[in-house]
């Protein structure tokens, strides 16, 4: 049987309602289960840059579904088979994958996610069964499929990407898709007009598909602009950085004369 969490927040995407993730890069599930139990639509695992392994990213969907309010997303490390069915059969409702620059390799992420006849995913639901359910028709209708929109490839094929059939979204990463419209380095401000003109040309191209179009942001204000210029789902900042962030005010704070 399907988590209730996990099917509302597909009926959500689905529908292109706003939803608000987090963003976890460490291995710590009592944070990630504390964060998880804030009201998030979803919080999401970095497999790909995050500092894990596979069973850190078990770990934290065991995390995330022990508060029961937000369901589980993995940024898998590669639009790659095995990678993709890994972080399915440890229970993610959904999936992020990088570096997506054609419909092909938008197709090829679907087709790894997806059960035979639609699909390639090898069948072993270890944990997926008791969170997404065993019957491969049924995980086939709730498992979501975010295409990262981040490489001048991709930018230049965002209209094919986003029509890709049994695709569910594009996300986009920011600091690479700052490099790749020009930028020095993640963020740069010469290039913020290309930036935005890049950022509207996604939202436009999911519109048009009729799917979700996320992104990733700094703070909870800036998720809240996005969201206000037609993105439909954002995540905010990471564990590691808020840690950081709040340690250093803190500190500042002691030191004050």
């Amino acid at each position: 049987m399907t988590s209730p969490v996990a099917l509302e927040f597909a009926r959500k995407i689905r529908a292109r309602e706003h939803a608000v993730g987090y963003w976890i890069v460490m291995d710590a599930p009592v944070a990630t289960e504390r964060i998880a139990r804030l009201g998030y639509d979803y919080v999401a695992v970095d497999a790909q840059h995050g500092l894990l392994g596979y069973s850190g990213v078990l770990n934290g969907m065991l995390a995330i579904d022990a508060g029961n309010t937000s369901a589980g997303v993995v940024r898998v490390e590669s639009n790659d088979l095995t990678a993709i069915g890994k972080a399915l059969d440890a229970g993610a409702a959904g999936i992020i994958v990088p570096l997506v620059n054609t419909a092909a390799d938008a197709a090829a992420a679907v087709s790894a996610a997806k059960y035979p006849p639609l699909g390639g995913r090898s069948y072993g639901p270890m944990r997926s069964a008791l969170r997404i359910g065993p019957v491969p028709a049924e995980a086939n209708d709730t498992t979501l499929v975010f295409a990262m929109i981040e490489t001048p490839d991709g930018l230049a094929n965002v209209e094919q990407i986003a029509a890709t059939p049994g695709l569910d979204g594009v996300y986009v990463g920011p600091s690479d898709l700052t490099l790749a419209v020009g930028g020095a380095f993640p963020g740069d401000p010469a290039v913020a007009g290309e930036f935005e003109e890049a950022l509207e040309k996604v939202a436009k191209a999911a519109e048009a598909a009729g799917i979700a179009a996320g992104i990733h942001t700094a703070d909870g204000a800036l998720a809240s602009k996005r969201l206000r210029q037609g993105y439909t789902f954002a995540t905010v900042a990471s564990d590691l950085v808020h840690l950081e962030a709040v340690a250093r005010q803190h500190l500042n704070a002691a030191l004050e004369d």
